[in-house]
Parts: C-alpha cells; sequence; structure tokens
C-alpha cells in the first residue's frame, strides 16, 4: 500500500510537466516530482477528488481558470523588500540619473516588474522612484505576475514586519505604516506607493497588454523555471519593448550568456539593451 494519500505515477507526473510548460513556458524537471505533489494535493484534497488522473481531466475540461490554479499551486513566491539591494542602488544612482536626462522633454519614466511576487519588488521600485524622481514626473511603476493570489497580495499592501529586514529604519518610518492590536507585528505601505503603480495578471507566454516602450524591466527569478528556448523568445520580446539603451535586471542565478545577443552585460546581472 502506497503511504502517499494519493497515487502519483510517471504518467500523472509527465502530464503535469506537459500541461505547465504549454500553459506558462515553465519547465519542470524530475526533482520537482515531490513538490508538485504536495503542492497539488491540498488542491486535490480541496476540490474533494480522489485521484491525480482525476484531477488532471478535470484541469484539461477547465481550461485557464484551473490552468492558473495549477500554476499558483506549484510556483514559489518568496521575497523581501530591496532584495539584492545592488539592482535598487544601481536603477537611483545611474539608471534615473540617466533617464532624467534622455527623457527630458516627455518627462515619463516607466519601470515594469515582471513576476512582481506579492509585491515587495514593485513597492521598492516606487520608493526609489519618489526618492529620485522629480514630483513634476510621471513615474509609474506596471507590476505583473502569472498568479492572480499573489498580485491581490501585492495590491493590499500589507506585509509581515519581517519582510523588511535590511531596509533603513528611515525608511520604514517614511513609506509604511505600522500595525497595532490585532495587527501589531504588520505594515501597510502608504497609499503614495500604491497610487504609482499599476498590477495586473499577465501571462508571458502570451499576448502583452503593454503598447508603450519601459525604460526598465526587472525580471528576477522568473526565468530559472524556463528552458533555454523560452528564455530567448521572451528576452527577445523584452529588448522590443524596452527602450532604447533600456536596462533589463535579472536574478543572481540567471543569465543571458548564449541566450540573447540584443543586451550587454553591464555587471551584477544588469544588463542594457544594445540592439
Amino acid at each position: 500500500m502506497s503511504e502517499k494519500e494519493f497515487d502519483f505515477t510517471n504518467n500523472d507526473f509527465a502530464q503535469v510537466k506537459t500541461l505547465v510548460y504549454d500553459f506558462a513556458g515553465i519547465d519542470l524537471n524530475d526533482s520537482k516530482k515531490n513538490l508538485v505533489y504536495n503542492r497539488l494535493a491540498k488542491r486535490i484534497r480541496f476540490l474533494e477528488m480522489n485521484s491525480f488522473s482525476e484531477y488532471l481531466r478535470f484541469v484539461k475540461a477547465q481550461g485557464e481558470a484551473e490552468f492558473v490554479h495549477l500554476i499558483n499551486a506549484i510556483t514559489t513566491n518568496l521575497t523581501f523588500f530591496f532584495r539584492e539591494n545592488h539592482h535598487f542602488e544601481y536603477l537611483a544612482n545611474t539608471i534615473i540619473p540617466g533617464l532624467l536626462k534622455t527623457n527630458q522633454t516627455k518627462r515619463k519614466i516607466r519601470i515594469w516588474s515582471a513576476g512582481c511576487s506579492t509585491g515587495e519588488e514593485p513597492y521598492s521600485i516606487a520608493i526609489v522612484l519618489k526618492e529620485t524622481v522629480p514630483g513634476d514626473w510621471d513615474a509609474r511603476v506596471l507590476a505583473t505576475d502569472l498568479d492572480t493570489n499573489v498580485v491581490q497580495t501585492a495590491q493590499e499592501g500589507v506585509y509581515k514586519i519581517d519582510r523588511l529586514k535590511g531596509v533603513s529604519e528611515a525608511r520604514v518610518k517614511r513609506w509604511f505604516m505600522k500595525g497595532s492590536g490585532s495587527r501589531d507585528g504588520f505594515v501597510k505601505v502608504k497609499s503614495e506607493l500604491q497610487q504609482i503603480i499599476d498590477f495586473g495578471q499577465i501571462n508571458l507566454m502570451n499576448e502583452w497588454p503593454i503598447k508603450d516602450a519601459v525604460d526598465v524591466i526587472f525580471c528576477r527569478n522568473v526565468v530559472i523555471y524556463f528552458d533555454k528556448p523560452t528564455q530567448s523568445k521572451l528576452f527577445d520580446r523584452y529588448a522590443n519593448l524596452l527602450s532604447e539603451n533600456g536596462h533589463l535586471l535579472v536574478g543572481h542565478s540567471e543569465s543571458l550568456y548564449k541566450v540573447s545577443d540584443r543586451f550587454k552585460l553591464l555587471g551584477q546581472t544588469i544588463y542594457q539593451k544594445i540592439k
């Protein structure tokens, strides 16, 4: 008798891998089998089903509505404010001063957090914009994720205070409100940050509803889930969307080496569009 609550055959796992790749471009390797079982078993329990095969039939019948739940279940969302802080320092000290010169005529800056997770990244970007861009400029952040649950969390802007580890006390006081009573141990971002962020759900594999060029794209710890051909297509689309000499920032374990020739590496996983 199996020790597991539900049978999870190699064929079941192969079907999950195919579904996830076709829908979201995520390439699951065999080491993720236990993770997939543990995450999807919760969903099967919630739906009061009896097996993975029954659930997979349900996924195929329901289409995109259930695909989103499946992706939400197996992707991991763990982040904190000013994670990989060198990116935010470079944004404040180099990228934005450059944009204040090159965009002087239109006085507009657009930054896309592609894979915004629970919102710590776009709020960190918004803080930098508020601290460095003159008030009469039109500076905004687009924050998107495939996972509808984390986008909702991001929009609400309420976090456990430990997500602010490493953030200066001055910044915490300026940009966050500390909870009390039942909300003790939590913070809420100030509304002036929320007002310059547009949150939405986007599947990076589909058409994007973004028509105007953006100046900077943060896509950190997202492409680690994708195979090289998918990464190549995605970076090509990013290059097409970026303004001339625009910047792309990726995660510490990610690289465009032999994946895209449209960017040059400036160092510390910071890339600049060259064509």
